[in-house]
């Protein structure tokens, strides 16, 4: 059994469950830490959060770092970590060489959350009138991500399709990586009396947070194309939009009388999705995995969304509900599922059935296996690990001697 290991995170911001998935990930990770009885310190240097998870009610240690500044090489050398998790790649990039400087043994574990570049390459496509799938992958930012995973211990990845991207395209070795997906349990209460039936579900609804381009963008799509359609052909009912941060340019876009109903933060993201019958989310780019759809699925609320939505989790004719990029179509799967209450029933049995190949049994033993396997004996899983040895030879002496002149610079100034 694995227990009793030092674990430090280091979190490019604080832990915010209610806010994105990528909260919701985090939490879930020190949750099957500490579940192992491992002692863990979560370090950030981000500012602080009100709507951060409280890390000690989970006997999480948390301490705040500075950027630049070797105090963190002394509190790391005293921590002795056998394991450090780097939260994204920036983070990786800031710390991960004062890590291996100072504690050179310890297994140094990148959690991507997605892959940032992908996500930027194909925003940049379709913000050029190209579609997704001729999105450029050898960017600079692609170079600088990978070049992280390279560096790294493992990586975990929380997609299938970008697993096999950086198998396929990149060339980084299977062995450097870990499928984890986002994790959702659902409890067999929640297929039956505990959920919403049909008849007590009302009105569309759609989350996710406004920070997030992604979001923002669908959000945009349901305003100006698929809203003026979808209430036509359902004129009774109202979308209700949900998502953390709303700016003052999504609050501006509220309006009951035409059924559009931007609500900002939900207090309680699991109870407005099992009221709402069917969770719109027309996304046109991103990666990783979409938690609004798995949490659409663990509330019983079938979905329609596009391939990059359904992408890492299900195949686009499978998809628990319906799934597609052209905006008439998208259109008249939400009308129907929407009024038709035996497909409605059928999507949501589907949408139960795939919730399965995320439920936590299936992935943290995997996890703490590997864990494990790289803190009982890490220089045999280095020593063949080529690009990863010319990688720290090279690449990140740039980064390394910037950090070092940024801070005997602020020690001039104090």
């Amino acid at each position: 059994m694995l227990s009793g290991l030092r674990i430090v995170i280091i979190g490019y911001v604080w832990p915010e469950p209610d806010s994105s998935a990528a909260g919701k990930n985090m939490l879930t990770l020190l949750t099957a830490m500490r579940e192992q009885n491992h002692d863990i310190v979560f370090m950030t240097a981000a500012a602080d959060s009100s709507h951060k998870a409280d890390l000690g009610a989970l006997g999480v240690a948390v301490e705040c770092v500075r950027l630049n500044c070797d105090s963190f090489n002394h509190r790391i050398a005293e921590i002795r970590p056998d394991v450090v998790i780097f939260d994204r790649y920036m983070t990786e990039e800031q710390f991960s060489w004062r890590v291996r400087e100072v504690c050179p043994s310890a297994i140094r574990i990148l959690n991507t959350e997605d892959l940032h570049s992908l996500r930027q390459a194909r925003w940049e496509a379709v913000r050029n009138g190209l579609p997704v799938d001729q999105a450029c992958k050898n960017t600079l930012l692609a170079q600088r991500e990978v070049a992280s995973i390279l560096r790294s211990d493992v990586t975990l990845v929380i997609s299938s399709a970008e697993y096999s991207l950086l198998t396929s395209h990149y060339q980084v070795p299977a062995s450097q990586l870990l499928y984890f997906p986002l994790l959702h349990d659902v409890q067999e209460a929640h297929t039956h009396s505990s959920l919403p039936d049909y008849e007590q579900r009302q009105d569309f609804v759609s989350i996710g947070n406004f920070r997030h381009a992604p979001n923002w963008d669908a959000v945009l799509q349901l305003k100006q194309h698929i809203w003026p359609l979808l209430r036509k052909r359902v004129p009774g009912a109202r979308l209700r939009i949900y998502g953390a941060y709303p700016p003052k340019k999504a609050t501006q876009l509220h309006n009951p009388a035409q059924g559009f109903c931007v609500e900002g933060w939900a207090d309680d993201a699991w109870q407005v999705v099992s009221h709402a019958r069917v969770l719109l989310a027309p996304l046109r780019f991103g990666a990783g995995l979409k938690g609004k759809l798995l949490l659409a699925m663990e509330a019983g609320s079938p979905s329609v969304t596009t391939a990059i939505g359904a992408e890492g989790i299900a195949e686009t004719d499978k998809w628990p509900g319906a799934c597609h990029d052209d905006t008439d179509a998208f259109v008249e799967s939400a009308a129907s599922l929407y009024a038709d209450k035996p497909s409605w029933v059928a999507a949501q049995q589907a949408g139960f059935s795939c919730l399965r190949a995320f439920h936590p049994d299936r992935h943290i033993p995997t996890l703490l296996d590997r864990i494990l396997s790289l803190t009982g004996d890490p220089q045999s899983h280095r020593q063949p690990l080529f690009l990863q040895h010319l990688l720290w030879h090279h690449t990140l002496s740039s980064t390394r001697y910037m950090s070092q002149w940024i801070a005997a610079k602020n020690q001039l100034k104090e």
